[in-house]
């Protein structure tokens, strides 16, 4: 068995893969094609004997010169040392870039993956944007709806408080017309009480005493007529007061509901004081008929008893021309 774990089919193969890919099969060849395996003396020999049994013809190699055939061996064997060197400097320059590729490489990929990251945050803020700006236009809407809806509430309150404030400024004419029936009906029956007082004073005295009575009677009615009046103003004044209390809570739209029950409560009891201030003056008027009825009545006595003393005067005076002497101060005494 030959040196080197070679034989020589295995220098047979390198040298057909030479001459194969059209190079010269020399010993140095032979041996970097085997991997720089193997004596140079072990591949010569078997090479010549692979040349021995070539029906080829020889190689023009042969037919140089020994001295020639060393020289280009060495410049051969020269040549793929220096190639070796190069190839081997090449070699160690190629792995350093590429080492260097792969670490720019790994940096390139970490800072692709930060990108990545970034990235994936930026389009989580972005949908969170998204999400935020949605809520924000909802609850922009909602409000927007919001503000139409209390915008026509308040439109509809202020159209109550005109209706209330129509209601309250008729209230407040009903009442002055009141006011104003009860003034002049005062008046008259004061200038009626008047004209019955000068009217009859000359009465008798039980038509006296009736009249007295019956002014007192006026009296109580004109005390009850200035109790109704007072009554009336009180009524006046808190109807005025509500209307300032309207107008001055216009804005307060949440303790209008209640303010406006309050009026209507006040606007109520105002009529039911009204009802009960035409009743009265029904009462009064049927009293003041009544009182006229009396005067009537007591004028009647007082024509009569007129009257009378018209016929008792004319009796006294037959009879005092009956007797023949005068009798003055009988007369001033029944006068």
């Amino acid at each position: 068995m030959a040196r080197g774990g070679i034989n020589k089919a295995i220098v047979q193969k390198a040298r057909q893969s030479l001459v194969a890919r059209g190079e010269n099969p020399s010993i140095d060849a032979v041996r970097i094609e085997l991997g720089n395996t193997g004596s140079k003396t072990t591949i010569h020999r078997y090479l010549k004997e692979i040349e021995e049994f070539d029906p080829r013809p020889r190689a023009s190699r042969e037919r140089l010169s020994d001295e020639l055939t060393e020289l280009v061996a060495g410049l051969l064997e020269r040549m793929t040392e220096e190639g070796s060197e190069a190839l081997a400097h090449a070699q160690a320059r190629f792995d350093e870039q590429r080492i260097e590729l792969e670490q720019k490489l790994d940096g390139l990929s970490a800072e692709l993956a930060s990108l990545q990251r970034d990235v994936d945050s930026q389009k989580g803020a972005l949908a969170l944007q998204a999400d935020e700006l949605q809520i924000c236009q909802n609850s922009l809407q909602a409000e927007l709806t919001r503000n139409a809806r209390l915008g026509q509430n308040c439109s509809d309150l202020e159209i109550r408080v005109q209706e209330k404030d129509e209601q309250i400024r008729s209230l407040e004419e009903k009442h002055l017309h009141s006011r104003g029936a009860l003034e002049h009906y005062r008046n008259a029956v004061k200038e009626q009480r008047d004209q019955e007082q000068q009217r009859h004073e000359g009465q008798v005295q039980q038509v006296q005493v009736e009249l007295r009575q019956l002014q007192q009677t006026l009296m109580v009615k004109q005390d009850e007529l200035t109790r109704l009046n007072r009554d009336n103003e009180r009524l006046l004044s808190e109807a005025r007061q509500q209307a300032k209390a309207a107008a001055t809570h216009e804005n307060a739209a949440v303790r209008l509901t209640g303010e406006i029950a309050d009026m209507k409560t006040a606007v109520a009891k105002a009529d039911g004081a009204k009802e009960a201030l035409q009743e009265q003056l029904i009462m009064s008027r049927a009293e003041s008929k009544r009182l006229e009825e009396g005067l009537s009545r007591a004028s009647a006595q007082l024509v009569e008893a007129t009257r009378l003393s018209l016929h008792y005067s004319a009796e006294l005076t037959q009879l005092r021309q009956a007797a023949g002497h005068p009798h003055t101060d009988n007369e001033s005494s029944t006068r």
